[in-house]
């Protein structure tokens, strides 16, 4: 067993996933990149260099995406390849070997990560509580001869900092509220291998004979959907919080508004790992003048005033941090976040008892997916998921509601959402989507007056919504055929 050393990287946010030694002389440090796509503000990159600089060997980077990943289609793996080009750009400057790989076909790749890992002295990967990357971890590690040891870099508070799974964001914002400050006081470096100097690896390496490296892809050979115009990666990333910063965030108390363009865009991008959370607080903090000794608290659980920044910095942190990592804390502490039976007692009790309510339409799922109701807002956020793979925020709350009022069953409703959300979504598959999905049906919410459908689970209607926004925008934007629909 290596002696210990001194970490930059909080104690808490890693530790060993298997009972394997770390071997010292063995050729090389593994990091194997599956949730932090992106080369700055890692905690597990910064850990695996930490590593490599102990034992004086060789760092090499692996990032793979499996060909036959559930909902895999042009669009995920487009934005995933985006990630990957810029990572090569990075990483060719840096003192570091980068192995991007993009399984040809489904099994094409197996034996990878393990051939890699039988010279490796250690392997360091990415803890993510979400999708099927949980599992994927934990068989991997009951193979490998190795240590692999997983490291938190999600969120801003570490996963395991929460005493327990809380199930309303106001104790979540009050719990933060008197614990954050220290975490935020343990920051990942910006870039940890600027200035490095590393043992080197051969440019050719014996895996590449039957895994060949490579960030090219025949994307006809998956199924749509199509990818999007706007692209992925850590570059394009960076850029989104330079323009929400300058342009959008004096705007964001106006984010309600489905026809205005003021929310960050950042949500695809942070759960592909190509935008640390960490990054968009940083530079939030340097555009407000903000430092920590600011920092204070008028109202324990208030949404307002709890880190003394302007009225809309304040509203984008309790999105960003609390409602964000509400969802992360659900997904690491229960395995069941994607079922039924993971909604609260009240919520699945009244939503079965009113189970047997006539609807007023029932849609089947190829009609929802192609937008085929009466519901005209509703057909146009579909439409946006379908295009442009997000939907406006507000917009996503009706989109879910309306599935529920439609579908023969709430628990046919859950299944529906989550096909639909994960199918199309570029932030599908992550914590902070489960949270939408099931706040739909009361997750996080309260009860509210009982109604024929959805019992004591809150409504919301597409006629109200109408009312209050000016939607006409977003109508034209997203309606098939404005002239006739």
């Amino acid at each position: 067993m290596s002696p210990a050393f001194h970490s930059q990287v909080p104690e808490i946010r890693h530790w060993p996933a298997n009972q394997a030694p770390v071997r010292g002389d063995a050729e090389f440090v593994l990091y194997w990149m599956t949730a932090n796509r992106r080369p700055t503000f890692n905690f597990s990159l910064q850990r695996a260099l930490e590593w490599a600089q102990h034992l004086n060997k060789p760092l090499l980077v692996l990032e793979a995406l499996r060909a036959g990943y559930p909902w895999a289609c042009q669009r995920f793996h487009r934005w995933v390849m985006d990630g990957m080009e810029d990572n090569q750009d990075f990483f060719e400057s840096r003192a570091v070997t980068y192995y991007p790989y993009l399984e040809p076909v489904p099994g094409q790749g197996k034996g990878l990560l393990e051939s890699l890992a039988e010279r490796a002295c250690l392997v360091v990967g990415d803890h993510f509580p979400c999708f099927f990357l949980p599992h994927m971890i934990e068989k991997t590690a009951a193979r490998l001869k190795v240590r692999l040891e997983l490291v938190d870099s999600n969120g801003l508070l570490p996963l395991r900092a929460a005493p327990k799974t809380f199930l309303r964001a106001v104790d979540f914002r009050r719990f933060l509220q008197k614990n954050l400050k220290p975490h935020l006081q343990q920051m990942p470096t910006i870039d940890p291998l600027q200035g490095v100097d590393l043992p080197q690896l051969p440019k050719t390496l014996p895996e590449y004979a039957r895994w060949k490296p490579g960030t090219s892809f025949p994307l006809d050979t998956l199924p749509q959907p199509a990818p999007v115009k706007q692209r992925g990666g850590h570059r394009q990333g960076d850029k989104l919080v330079s323009r929400f910063l300058a342009e959008r965030l004096q705007d964001y108390h106006q984010r309600s508004q489905p026809s205005l363009e003021v929310a960050s865009g950042f949500s695809p991008y942070l759960h592909w790992g190509h935008l640390s959370v960490h990054q968009v607080f940083t530079e939030l903090c340097d555009a407000e003048d903000f430092t920590l000794d600011q920092l204070h608290v008028k109202t324990p659980g208030s949404k307002d005033g709890g880190w003394g920044m302007s009225d809309n910095a304040e509203s984008f942190l309790d999105e960003l941090v609390t409602w964000r990592e509400l969802g992360y804390n659900m997904c690491h502490r229960q395995s069941d976040y994607d079922r039924y039976e993971s909604l609260p007692d009240w919520a699945r009790q009244t939503l079965e008892e009113h189970a047997g309510d006539p609807r007023p339409q029932l849609y089947s799922l190829p009609e929802l997916d192609q937008a085929s109701t009466y519901d005209l807002l509703w057909n146009a956020a579909q439409r946006q998921l379908r295009e442009e793979g997000v939907i406006h925020n507000y917009m996503r709350m009706i989109w879910g509601k309306k599935i529920l009022e439609w579908s023969k069953s709430p628990r046919e409703a859950v299944k529906t959402l989550i096909e639909l959300n994960n199918k199309y979504s570029l932030d599908g598959r992550n914590p902070n989507s489960y949270s939408g999905i099931f706040w739909c049906l009361g997750r996080y919410d309260r009860a509210w007056f009982e109604r024929p459908i959805f019992g004591k689970v809150r409504y919301m209607s597409s006629d109200s919504t109408a009312r209050k926004f000016k939607m006409a925008g977003y109508l034209e934007r997203f309606s098939a055929n404005p002239q006739t629909e």
